[in-house]
């Protein structure tokens, strides 16, 4: 468990979403203005991992919007993230994503998360980063349970507005939904108008 620990950092080489390739991608000089999301996916070239892939692409904006930089890791080469951004969508690929993917060549990355299975892959891990590196947020799939990438964004929502008033959010929260005071009075006050809904 990583949550309210700082994210362990990690150095090494990564496929940019230019298509470059850099040998020191680190994940502190990486960080957006308000943090990250890491995602571990088992391997390039597989089933449930592209629609992920995709996914976080379609959704980057709403990422980069909200200060958070999205970084992809798996034990896959470099060269194979290459090959597989360079692959047609329509022909299993991932397509131009326009994020960095990180090559976990010797699988210290994925062990240092906890989410790297015996056989050598990673779980579906996602970790969400504030702005100083701490971990506020985590969840780890099975292999074959797709993640559900608008539930992150969520979550990137209820983690900057706590961040900037104080208060905390209950179940189901979403950006412009009020928020509650951290205090007896403040859950009573806030399920006396709102229990209904829960």
């Amino acid at each position: 468990m990583l949550v309210t620990q700082k994210a362990p950092d990690f150095t090494a080489a990564a496929v940019l979403a230019d298509n470059s390739i850099v040998e020191d991608f680190n994940l502190y000089q990486n960080l957006g203005s308000n943090g990250a999301v890491i995602f571990f996916y088992p391997l390039d070239f597989t089933f449930v991992c592209p629609s992920e892939l995709i996914a976080f692409d379609h959704r980057l904006a709403e990422f980069t919007k909200r200060g958070i930089n999205v970084i992809g890791v798996s034990v896959d080469s470099h060269f194979s993230h290459l090959a597989w951004r360079n692959t047609e969508v329509s022909s299993g690929g991932i397509g131009q994503v326009g994020y960095p993917l990180v090559a976990d060549l010797t699988k210290s990355i994925g062990s240092d998360y906890d989410v790297l299975l015996q056989g050598g892959i990673t779980l579906r891990g996602s970790f969400l980063l504030d702005s100083d590196g701490t971990v506020r947020h985590q969840v780890v799939n099975d292999l074959p349970l797709g993640r559900n990438i608008d539930e992150m964004l969520r979550m990137v929502d209820t983690m900057l507005f706590t961040n900037q008033h104080g208060e905390v959010c209950p179940a189901g929260w979403q950006a412009g939904d009020e928020g509650m005071k951290g205090t007896p009075s403040g859950v009573a006050d806030y399920l006396a108008k709102h229990a209904d809904n829960l």
